[in-house]
């Protein structure tokens, strides 16, 4: 249509064109053309209906923080009192360009073992220390950035709740958590209170995995 409009006064009108083009396997009719521009001119109920949906789709949309997907846009429209159909909703938002946040894959921070051996619990769940370095407790999480998963290993002495030792890594190996317990031994002995040898127990526990203990040597 838009070759007709560029050309229709150069070559002496539509029907010349929609000839033309005909011959060469383009069968456009003028009248097609002229109910074409007759549309562009008077926009239909729809289309007109189209565009107020659209303003309110915006507004939702905008008014949420830019994260409802389609679902949630089309309940909150009626709610409003704006009946209309999910999958217009969903055609609109595609039109727009616009799409609720995505929740990323959840992270699986453990993966049990059945047939590791487990360590035997020498705390029995009474993380109240007398002293520093008598009783460590360790862990690691994950935290997503902009660029990917970070995973952060820690250990915190419970008698003062300091973290003592701490590693950060884009990968879950077995170096991470050691990092982490490697500076607690060394930040320490950089202190000038270091570990007594057999009194410290190292405690790790997880919800996945049972808590494996040992002691310092």
């Amino acid at each position: 249509m838009s070759f007709i409009d560029e050309y229709r006064d150069r070559f002496g009108g539509v029907e010349p064109i929609c000839r033309v083009l005909t011959e060469h396997d383009c069968k456009i009719a003028p009248s097609t053309y002229y109910a074409f521009k007759k549309r562009q001119a008077a926009p239909s109920a729809r289309q007109l209906r189209d565009a107020e949906l659209k303003e309110l789709i915006r507004k939702v949309y905008d008014t949420n923080f830019r994260v409802y997907g389609a679902r949630k846009v089309w309940r909150e429209l009626n709610r409003q009192g704006h009946a209309v159909a999910r999958c217009t909703v969903e055609r609109l938002m595609r039109e727009l360009g616009i799409a609720g946040a995505v929740r990323g894959k959840r992270v699986i921070t453990t993966i049990p073992d059945p047939s590791a051996e487990r360590a035997p619990d020498l705390v029995d769940r009474d993380f109240v220390a007398r002293a520093p370095n008598r009783c460590w407790v360790a862990d690691f999480t994950h935290v997503k950035t902009f660029s990917g998963v970070v995973y952060i290993a820690f250990v915190v002495d419970t008698f003062s709740r300091r973290i003592v030792g701490w590693s950060a890594a884009v990968t879950k190996e077995t170096r991470l958590v050691l990092d982490a317990l490697d500076m607690a031994l060394w930040q320490r002995n950089r202190d000038g209170i270091p570990h007594s040898q057999g009194e410290l127990i190292h405690h790790s526990d997880s919800e996945y995995v049972k808590c494996r203990m040992f002691r310092a040597s």
